[in-house]
């Protein structure tokens, strides 16, 4: 039997938080919380790789981009998949965050099932 895979999300809005560890918990998956920037560095630094990140953009202390150039940067962090998660709906954002090594760009509000249908992407592991 295949381990349950883990996300790392990190958000900072209390009410999204709790609604896509719901989400994602319900799907069998183990979720990591971070709350913040620094909570997600902390994250990064101390502790394996999970299997995807579910990171928003904009988090007090330290913004999406930069903890996602810390995750590529990471031994052992390099090719996990990273799907950044904003209420920005730009073209520059998007742009921004695919080179810099995102997986995919998710907009706010999302859409509970177009949400998971992009994450199992990525963990299914028939594709």
């Amino acid at each position: 039997m295949r381990a349950q895979p883990s996300v790392l999300v990190v958000e900072d809005d209390v009410h999204i938080a709790h609604v896509l560890v719901f989400i994602l918990e319900h799907q069998g998956w183990r979720v990591i919380h971070a709350a913040d920037g620094r909570a997600a560095v902390q994250q990064v630094l101390g502790r394996s790789a999970p299997d995807l990140v579910l990171l928003d953009v904009m988090l007090p202390y330290v913004d999406g981009f930069d903890i996602l150039e810390l995750i590529r940067a990471q031994a052992g962090w390099e090719s996990t998949p990273v799907l950044m998660l904003t209420a920005k709906n730009t073209e520059r954002d998007t742009v921004r965050a695919l080179d810099a090594g995102a997986s995919d760009f998710i907009i706010k509000p999302f859409q509970p099932q177009e949400l998971l249908a992009r994450l199992r992407r990525y963990l299914d592991p028939a594709g």
